[in-house]
């Protein structure tokens, strides 16, 4: 959801200004771009050079800079702003929004902005239930502007009451599902597997495979852009996930499939992406195996399927999707798998495509259907090959 977007914070003179910076911490690891504008009392309670150094970009606070005489546009950072976010908003602050007073930086931002804006009251409890907070917080609703409310609980004054500015987290998934709404999967949620599994020869030792799990990751990324809520499933991998989405981590094909059918009940849509070994060691040693001149034999059982069990207790509404990756006999194999497994669809890899598979930044498919129409695709980047694959996705659920 905020992946390349420009959010600017707004930041006013209370206690909770504190917290901000976990806000921007938050919204930069979600791939935002923050620009931070001060009024000058919040300066106070935290520092610039705090939340410069956060956002990476220079923080705000005047019209212009002391000494340099250069101008602080507050015209062109409304305009550049996809969202505005006041937190903490102060009794103060929201008086001045209500009543269009504008006297400092940050007051001249909100007055010139086009974008939504989202503000976080955060005052003492008397202030908060005070007859003309109450009148400014309804002037600013009937406006447009969208409310974070406060909540119930210790206030800096020692009081317990409503007034309490909403924590970081919170103030983030409220955003994340604002920009939700609309999108193609707004409501749905989506499960995902990916990235390899190991299965332990000794307590050093294991069984893998080359996934790297770009590619489920990247499907989980275009999950969370089209609107759904996503459970993603991932084996070991160097990876690190949006923070918006649920990553369970898990390390042998026993505790994957145990974690996607805790999972696969409510879920919309399933995406079987990860590469889960076929065969596990039937009696992994608890010590580690000692290198001998003689050869060493270690017996394989077969792993649970997986995909072929989710598909027989898959529901009517449900979607399921998974993955082939072969070598020989590549449609005919990946029918058989479709129909086997009761699949909608199927994402076919082969080995022989040159940039495709394991370990590349490119894929090349051929997506087959349960009403065996086949489409081939070009060599593209994994990303633009999520996006294909969900392009089928939301074409089967219309």
């Amino acid at each position: 959801m905020f992946s390349g977007k420009n959010i600017l914070l707004g930041i006013t003179g209370g206690i909770a200004a504190y917290k901000t910076a976990n806000l921007v911490r938050l919204f930069k690891k979600s791939g935002a771009n923050v620009q931070v504008v001060m009024t000058p009392d919040s300066k106070e309670f935290i520092t610039p050079l705090t939340l410069s150094t956060l956002s990476e970009n220079p923080v705000y606070s005047v019209f212009s800079d002391d000494g340099t005489g250069e101008w602080n546009n507050h015209v062109e950072l409304g305009l550049w702003a996809d969202l505005f976010l006041i937190a903490p908003a102060t009794a103060n602050t929201i008086g001045k929004m209500a009543n269009g007073i504008c006297d400092n930086l940050l007051m001249a931002t909100y007055l010139s902005a086009k974008c939504p804006v989202f503000f976080a009251p955060a005052m003492d409890l008397d202030m908060y239930t005070h007859s003309t907070t109450t009148q400014n917080i309804q002037q600013l609703i009937v406006n447009g502007d969208i409310i974070i409310d406060a909540k119930t609980g210790e206030l800096a004054s020692g009081l317990v009451g409503k007034g309490r500015m909403e924590e970081p987290e919170n103030i983030f998934n409220f955003i994340n599902e604002y920009l939700k709404d609309g999108l193609p999967l707004s409501g749905k949620k989506v499960l995902i597997t990916a990235g390899p599994t190991y299965e332990q020869i000794d307590p050093v030792r294991f069984i893998g495979n080359n996934s790297s799990g770009k590619m489920g990751y990247e499907l989980a990324e275009k999950a969370i852009r089209l609107g759904a809520s996503v459970t993603l499933v991932s084996g070991p991998t160097h990876i690190e996930a949006n923070t918006t989405i649920k990553k369970i981590e898990v390390r042998s094909a026993s505790e994957m499939y145990d974690r996607v059918h805790e999972n696969c009940n409510e879920a919309d849509i399933i995406i079987v992406a990860a590469a889960v070994a076929d065969y596990t060691p039937e009696t992994p040693s608890e010590n580690k195996l000692k290198k001998t001149d003689n050869n060493l034999q270690i017996h394989l059982k077969p792993t649970k399927d997986i995909l072929a069990s989710v598909g027989e207790l898959k529901k009517d509404k449900q979607l399921l999707v998974g993955f082939a990756l072969e070598t020989d006999n590549e449609e005919e194999n990946a029918k058989r798998k479709l129909v086997r497994k009761n699949l909608d669809f199927i994402v076919l890899n082969s080995l022989s495509n040159k940039g495709a598979g394991f370990g590349y930044d490119t894929n090349q498919i051929t997506i087959i259907d349960k009403s065996n129409k086949v489409k081939n695709y070009e060599l593209k980047s994994k990303s633009e090959v999520a996006v294909d694959i969900f392009n089928k996705i939301i074409s089967l659920l219309k």
